[in-house]
């Protein structure tokens, strides 16, 4: 189980490092500017399959360590 953990938790590092900034003009805010930082954006193809595993990934990584916890 352990192993199991410590894999998933190695996917899920690359996998949010994988991820496109959403906040990448961040520092604008403080300085007033990009109104488009809060903006709706749609996820679509790679991005949206990216997003779905790190919430799998997430999920999986909460449950396995709660069991693993309360074993």
């Amino acid at each position: 189980m352990e192993i199991a953990l410590l894999i998933i938790s190695v996917l899920l590092i690359i996998i949010v490092l994988l991820q496109s900034g959403k906040a990448e003009s961040a520092g604008q805010i403080i300085q007033g500017g990009n109104s488009e930082l809060f903006a709706n954006r749609k996820e679509r193809g790679l991005e949206l399959f990216v997003s779905r595993l790190t919430f799998v990934l997430g999920f999986a990584f909460f449950a396995l360590s709660l069991f693993i916890s309360l074993k």
